[in-house]
Order: structure tokens, then C-alpha cells, then sequence
């Protein structure tokens, strides 16, 4: 069964079209990879799919409902880490964790919060507030809050931008270990060398239009070609013929 179904999805902003009649489907469990150059209906097609904007035309499902209709059942039951959004700027990362668990109504929350503060080592930031925090430590808080209810489905936008490598490497290896327990993630990304090592299948978006839809394996050209030739092979062609 499709987790995620799009039917036909345009958004429109005026007169520009950020996206033109998408068709998407992603399977329960998959790791999916959504790539473009900026201004490809990335971000506002996870936006829609996360109830955060409204389509123009078209369908958007998740678990089999209309996330236009209710986007506050959409909400609840998955994590998100936005590209460009940091926690309240007056709160603690402990204290913006324990709103995050109070409004989704997590039971032994004291626990959930120290895991996180551990995996992300923010043991030392505990009286900082967030505004004071460098933009690593926030993106840590991010995900933090995205992880910590263990939704079924993750929405990631950039989730590695402002990471270190060494924490770049172990959200990877978390993201790796919850996808084996039927987890099913979309995750936008310009870290190709990232992605390649984690995405089961990808879809290469280039002026709101899909351009492309599979496997790394399938889209492959020649057997040596890696997921940023792809990319640039693809979108290249893109313009070339539109």
C-alpha cells in the first residue's frame, strides 16, 4: 500500500507555476529522495504533502487521506524538519522538547528528551536559549523534536545542512536503523553524495514539472555514473528540450 499518493498537483503563486501536475506514489518503508535545482517545487511540494500550503489543483494523500481536508490529522501522526525554520528563539532546547512532547501528548517524556539530549550532545547547552545557540545546535534541536514521538513518517528537508560531519553521519545511521522497522521517509536534499547512500528511490523535480522517477540503479546511464550525474545529466536535458 501507498503511503503517499499525488494525482495531477499544481500550485500556483500568481502567475508562476512552482508545481505543474505531479504524479507521485511512495510505498510504505521506502527511503524517497526528491531533488532539483532551487525554485523545482521541492520544498512547496513537502509543504503541501505536510498540510503546511493547499494545492491549486489536483490530489494529495497521506495513509489514504486528504491532507487538504485534514491537515491536522496529517500533522500528528508525522515528524517534519523544515528547511529554514529553528525552535522559539526564548526557549531552552530542553524546554522547546517538552512543549514538542506536551502538544503531541507523549507519556514518559523525561526520558524521550534525556535520549535526544544525549544523541545530539546538547548536555552543555541546557541553559541556552535557542536564539544563542550556532545554527548546528539548532538544526540538532530540529531534529530532535522531529525524532523524538517516532512517527511512521518523516518529512526532511535539508536535514543535514549545518551538521558536522560526524552528526551527519550518525542521523544517517539513526535514519538507516528506524527504516528497518517500516519507517518511510521523504527527504529534499542538494547533498547528493548524502542521499545516494541512503535513498531506495528518488524523483529529480526542474521547473515544478517531475523529470524523472526511480531507482539510482534505473536511472543510471553507464554503470560508474553517481546520483550528482545523474542529476546534472538529467536536468541538463530538461532544459535542452523545454
Amino acid at each position: 500500500m501507498d503511503i503517499i499518493k499525488v494525482s495531477k498537483l499544481s500550485k500556483k503563486f500568481g502567475d508562476f507555476y512552482a508545481l505543474k501536475s505531479v504524479n507521485l506514489n511512495i510505498p510504505h518503508g521506502e527511503f524517497f529522495g526528491c531533488f532539483g535545482p532551487n525554485a523545482a517545487g521541492k520544498t512547496t511540494l513537502l509543504k503541501i504533502l505536510t498540510g503546511q500550503l493547499v494545492q491549486t489543483s489536483g490530489i494529495a494523500q497521506v495513509w489514504g487521506i486528504s491532507v487538504e481536508d485534514k491537515p491536522i490529522q496529517i500533522k500528528q501522526r508525522i515528524g517534519i524538519v523544515p528547511e529554514f525554520e529553528s525552535p522559539p528563539s526564548f526557549l531552552t532546547p530542553e524546554e522547546y522538547l517538552y512543549f514538542v512532547c506536551q502538544i503531541r501528548n507523549l507519556k514518559n517524556p523525561d526520558s524521550k528528551i534525556r535520549y535526544w539530549i544525549k544523541f545530539f550532545e546538547l548536555d552543555g547547552h541546557l541553559n541556552n536559549i535557542c536564539k544563542d545557540l550556532s545554527k548546528g545546535m539548532r538544526q540538532k534541536v530540529m531534529l530532535a523534536s522531529a525524532f523524538i514521538h517516532e512517527p511512521k513518517l518523516l518529512f526532511l528537508d535539508e536535514p543535514f545542512i549545518n551538521l558536522d560531519p560526524i552528526f551527519q553521519r550518525k542521523v544517517k545511521e539513526y535514519l538507516k536503523r528506524i527504516l528497518k522497522q517500516n519507517v518511510t521517509i521523504f527527504m529534499c536534499t542538494h547533498l547528493l553524495e548524502i542521499a545516494e547512500k541512503l535513498c531506495e528511490r528518488i524523483a529529480i523535480l526542474n521547473k515544478g514539472r517531475i523529470i524523472a522517477c526511480d531507482s539510482i540503479e534505473n536511472l543510471k546511464k553507464q554503470p560508474s555514473e553517481d546520483l550528482a550525474q545523474i542529476f546534472f545529466r538529467l536536468v541538463k536535458e530538461d532544459y535542452k528540450n523545454n
